[in-house]
């Protein structure tokens, strides 16, 4: 991202991003600036564990600490109420989708 207008655009997007990784697998952190930074999403964590308690206290989440070895991960996971608001979401992009799209042409 560039600028904070940027953030502000993007900030739904980077939550769908979010659940849709929490609903198909448990993640961490570290795991999911990664994989944002990967679609081109520059961020901190210090930027997302914000995002990622907000999505937990809206109940779109829920976390646990996982020990693995000498060392422990705090784990999200898509609850049902989050998995459903993904659902729902689809629906809303795949809409916006195609209109940005048919507007293209």
């Amino acid at each position: 991202m560039n600028t904070a207008e940027d953030k502000d655009l993007y900030s739904g997007l980077i939550r769908l991003h979010i659940l849709h990784h929490a609903a198909q697998a448990p993640l961490f952190g570290l795991w999911m600036v990664e994989e944002l930074r990967h679609h081109g999403y520059k961020m901190s964590t210090g930027t997302l564990y914000p995002i990622l308690h907000g999505l937990e206290r809206k109940g779109y989440l829920r976390s646990q600490v996982e020990r693995q070895g000498k060392t422990s991960r705090r784990m999200y996971r898509a609850t049902a109420l989050g998995k459903r608001a993904l659902k729902m979401a689809l629906g809303k992009v795949r809409e916006l989708f195609g209109e940005l799209i048919k507007d293209q042409k």
